[in-house]
C-alpha cells in the first residue's frame, strides 16, 4: 500500500510530511495544476488516456504529495520507491518531472527560494527582512585528493571518526 495524503488526521502530520498546512496544500494543489497544464498543454487525465501503461499518480495532489514527502523526508530513492509503492527508476522519473513543474509552479507564485547571490552585502540584505535564519547543513564526507596543498585546503579541523 503506498503512502497517501488522505490519510494524513492532523496538522502536525501534514507539516511533517509536506512543509505545510492542509489548507496551503491545497492552494498550492491549485496553481501546480495550473503550471502541470500550461508546461505541457494537457490535463493529467488526457495524459493518461493516450497511455499505455496506467499513471503512477492519478491525480495532481497525489503527485505533489509525493515531490513534497520526498523533499521533506530527505529519504532515498530506495525508501521513496518502497514508500510509494514503486521501484526506483520511477521514483527518480517522478521526482525529477514533479519538481521542474513545481519550480515553475513556486517562480510563478513568488515562493521559489533565491539560491545565489551575487555578493555577501546582497545576502545580507535579503536576510534582513528575517527574525530568524535557520541553516540546514549536514555535513558530507569527502575523498581526500593526493596534492597535499589540496589536502590544506580543504581540512575542517574536526578530528577523524572512530572506526
Amino acid at each position: 500500500m503506498a503512502l497517501s495524503y488522505k490519510s494524513i488526521r492532523d496538522d502536525r502530520t501534514w507539516r511533517a510530511t509536506t512543509g505545510l498546512n492542509e489548507v496551503k496544500f491545497h492552494q498550492l494543489v491549485d496553481r501546480f495544476k495550473e503550471t502541470y497544464e500550461d508546461v505541457l498543454g494537457e490535463s493529467i487525465d488526457s495524459r493518461q488516456q493516450g497511455a499505455k501503461d496506467k499513471s503512477t499518480f492519478s491525480t495532481y495532489a497525489d503527485l505533489l504529495f509525493f515531490l513534497l514527502y520526498s523533499i521533506k523526508t530527505g529519504a532515498t530513492y530506495d525508501v521513496v520507491a518502497f514508500s510509494f509503492d514503486m521501484d526506483r527508476a520511477n521514483a527518480f522519473r517522478q521526482q525529477s518531472f514533479g519538481m521542474r513543474i513545481l519550480r515553475m509552479t513556486l517562480a510563478a507564485t513568488g515562493d521559489l527560494p533565491k539560491r545565489v547571490y551575487e555578493s555577501v552585502e546582497e545576502f545580507k540584505r535579503a536576510m534582513e527582512e528575517h527574525e530568524v535564519l535557520l541553516l540546514d547543513a549536514t555535513e558530507q564526507r569527502r575523498q581526500r585528493t593526493e596534492n597535499e596543498q589540496h589536502q590544506r585546503e580543504d581540512y575542517s579541523g574536526k578530528k577523524k571518526p572512530i572506526r
